[in-house]
């Protein structure tokens, strides 16, 4: 009788922390604001939610900090002042959730593809005899820019010089002609528009 009362007790045990680990799982496929919800409405004594804007402040002090050490780092290595770079404007004048949505669980107002067009409307192409450069046509712009800050100018991901060989590694067409364009220090921006155009080749 007693090891029946035991195996009960054990059974009743493993039933609730089967619960438990279950409910954990499912927890972890929330996004912060619902598993808090969840958890209040479950438990006494979970911890108030840290706000968004608090999130937001302590994530953007990090960033300035982290950028302060970084041109720093520069000015002392090469003597300069600092290092060129570009700031997005929302992120420069702490208009985050012109972006960021910190109910959802992706973070975003609009859908990552999406974003970049609500204030950058000239580029979405409606002239169809225009040639779109593939990351365009898609809405990808994180192909080649990063959406806070970048040392290089224009937010690019890499320099003029690297940004295009990210994705473009095949043989050029014309090779001798851009090898000597290449040595004279041009990019390939100065002769291809890296969006769109009406050339071929984006030619300008």
């Amino acid at each position: 009788m007693v090891s029946f009362i035991v195996m009960a007790k054990r059974g009743k045990l493993c039933a609730f922390l089967l619960l438990v680990l279950l409910g954990g799982g499912l927890l972890q496929g929330c996004d912060p604001v619902t598993r808090h919800k969840v958890l209040t409405t479950i438990f006494d004594g979970v911890p108030s939610q840290v706000p968004p804007e608090k999130i937001l402040e302590d994530y953007y002090q990090q960033r300035r900090a982290a950028e302060a050490a970084q041109q720093a780092a520069a000015a002392s290595s090469d003597g300069k002042e600092g290092i060129s770079g570009s700031r997005h404007r929302p992120y420069a004048e702490k208009k985050c959730q012109a972006c960021h949505d910190f109910t959802s669980r992706v973070g975003l107002v609009r859908p990552r593809l999406e974003l970049c067009i609500m204030c950058h409307r000239d580029f979405v192409v409606k002239d169809k005899s225009l040639n779109v450069h593939g990351p365009v046509a898609v809405g990808d712009c994180s192909a080649c820019h990063l959406p806070h800050t970048s040392p290089h100018k224009a937010l690019l991901e890499r320099n003029e010089t690297e940004i295009c060989g990210k994705c473009h590694q095949e043989r050029r067409q014309a090779a001798r002609m851009h090898d000597r364009v290449i040595d004279r220090g041009m990019t390939c921006v100065d002769c291809h528009d890296p969006h769109y155009g009406a050339a071929r080749y984006f030619l300008k």
